[in-house]
């Protein structure tokens, strides 16, 4: 009788671990909306900032809209790229939102999408990491991701030096 009682427990807590796994599998990817399920993304604003204090990361925050076709082929230029969803998964507090943060410094040249900003651990919005198109200094295309992997480079590499 005691071995099937040990082997009920033991596949009990096989199960468990499995479910454990699977649920933090889901969490991860719960808020990831379309932009890399293998990367950690937060529920808002609020809990951006928290990890950002936590890890001693740079928080990207990335505003979109789901009914947007330029927020759409960013993002899938976003996933496609793995160079990007490597550094947004190791080296990033990650956050993307489909309603404005009410900060207005993630705003500093107006409420468009798409647009990414970076914050430091000094809690600075990092208004110098821009992209290429000059009326809206925010936002990126398909085309520009090797330009948003040197901003990311920029936003770790200003983080190191400030520390």
């Amino acid at each position: 009788m005691l071995p099937w009682v040990l082997l009920a427990l033991f596949i009990s807590s096989c199960s468990s671990v499995g479910a454990n796994e699977e649920k933090t599998v889901r969490n991860r990817s719960q808020f990831s909306r379309g932009w890399g399920q293998n990367i950690r993304w937060l529920k808002d604003y609020n809990a951006g900032l928290d990890a950002l204090k936590k890890t001693h990361k740079p928080l990207m925050v990335i505003h979109h809209l789901d009914g947007c076709p330029h927020s759409q082929a960013l993002k899938k230029a976003f996933v496609a790229d793995k160079a990007i969803q490597k550094m947004a998964k190791e080296s990033f507090v990650m956050l993307n939102v489909v309603e404005e943060t009410g900060d207005p410094n993630l705003a500093p040249d107006g409420h468009y999408v798409p647009r990414i900003l970076f914050i430091d651990p000094t809690l600075t919005v990092r208004t110098e990491i821009t992209g290429k198109h000059s009326g809206n200094l925010y936002t990126y295309t398909p085309d520009d991701m090797e330009l948003l992997a040197e901003n990311m480079k920029k936003a770790k590499t200003l983080l190191h030096n400030e520390l």
